[in-house]
């Protein structure tokens, strides 16, 4: 049966990645899908293509009383235009994915007693997803342990993982990249959508440290930021190591899919990415993340041996050395190291996540999602 679905995001890459992917699975099931966001949102419409899209106010909780006021008066302000829309678009459920623009829709949602749903892509329950967590139907999260989750909401807590592009999903079914000992060695520094100044002042005097032997095979695919671009090709060519720099790179999935390793920061999408694919890690979590959730992130990946986190403070042109000889010199245990990434890899997250949803306006007496999560490859 053809249902309508809204979905509410915050407009940043980590909430509207997984949305678009939900978004595409609902619509390949044969459903209609609006989207919910803010004027950052329809910043990618590419990845809501025959999605009908809708830019609500929502304001920030933050800069003191007067802040909160505005704030609130924003989200009021939203909600009401959102119970306008549910009046004529009808939604089935509505699911939230984070973010203050979420807001209002799951606000208008809980007036209009329209099932709900919030995903979580952290390891630790964002702020929006708390506020809301007590009231919305099912909770999906991402990791086996997030962090800030009450335990009296598990019993409608799902585990489904984080949707990822189907490109990179793809990348499940190519090997690891061959590795030979005297071969290219391919690695891809990237530090999310913005890219980030810290591994461009690290990474090429780092690599720089590397005996001459391996370093001669290195080539690398670095995203910067762009007033750190410069500098940091000055850097790659000073220390005679070959680099491709650029500020954004369009095929990240074909990337991805050549690297023998990747540096970068521990975002959700990140590790989704990384899981999905297999491809072991040095991650450097974004020390100001928002309840230092990256650093929560990087845990599973780095606890089952699929990477190796080095805390920003620490990260030294001197600790990444240490790291990459670590990982890289011995081939058998950088692609040991690829395979751990994978088994924790959740390959059925975004059709376990339309699973959930289709089933919000069933009875209440509900069976539970399967994650059908495989059985880990390696102990």
């Amino acid at each position: 049966m053809t249902k309508h679905y809204v979905l509410a995001a915050g407009g940043t890459g980590g909430h509207m990645v997984p949305a678009a992917a939900l978004a595409a699975e609902l619509m390949k099931r044969g459903h209609h899908v609006a989207l919910v966001s803010d004027a950052r949102g329809v910043r990618f419409p590419e990845l809501f293509d025959g999605v009908q899209t809708h830019v609500l106010p929502a304001g920030r909780f933050a800069g003191g009383p007067l802040g909160y006021a505005r704030a609130l008066r924003e989200m009021w302000r939203g909600r009401a235009m959102a119970r306008e829309l549910y009046k004529t678009f009808r939604p089935a459920a509505v699911i939230g994915f984070g973010g203050y623009p979420a807001m209002p829709a799951l606000l208008a949602a809980f007036a209009h007693k329209i099932p709900t749903a919030v995903h979580e892509q952290n390891a630790v329950l964002g702020r929006v997803n708390r506020l809301v967590a007590r009231r919305v139907d099912a909770i999906a999260t991402s990791y086996e342990r997030t962090e800030r989750l009450p335990e009296k909401l598990i019993a409608k807590t799902h585990l489904v993982g984080n949707p990822v592009r189907e490109a990179v999903l793809a990348l499940r079914t190519r090997p690891y990249p061959l590795l030979e000992e005297d071969g290219i060695f391919r690695v891809l520094v990237t530090g999310g959508s913005q890219g980030a100044s810290v591994l461009s002042q690290v990474v090429p005097d780092g690599l720089a440290m590397l005996p001459p032997t391996f370093r001669r095979r290195l080539q690398v695919t670095h995203q910067a930021r762009i007033e750190d671009i410069d500098a940091a090709r000055a850097q790659y060519a000073e220390h005679q190591i070959a680099a491709e720099l650029a500020t954004y790179l369009p095929d990240m999935p074909e990337q991805l899919a050549w690297a023998h390793l990747v540096i970068g920061r521990a975002g959700a999408s990140t590790i989704a990415e990384l899981t999905a694919a297999g491809r072991p890690a040095i991650l450097v979590p974004l020390p100001s993340a928002t309840d230092d959730h990256q650093t929560v992130n990087a845990r599973e990946m780095t606890d089952v041996g699929g990477a190796r986190t080095i805390p920003q403070q620490k990260f030294t042109a001197v600790e990444l050395a240490k790291q990459m000889q670590k990982l890289g010199l011995d081939p058998a245990a950088l692609e040991n190291a690829a395979g751990r990434a994978r088994s924790i890899g959740r390959p059925y997250a975004v059709s376990d996540l339309a699973d959930l949803v289709e089933s919000l306006d069933a009875p209440r007496a509900r069976l539970p999602v399967t994650t059908r999560q495989p059985k880990a490859a390696y102990a």
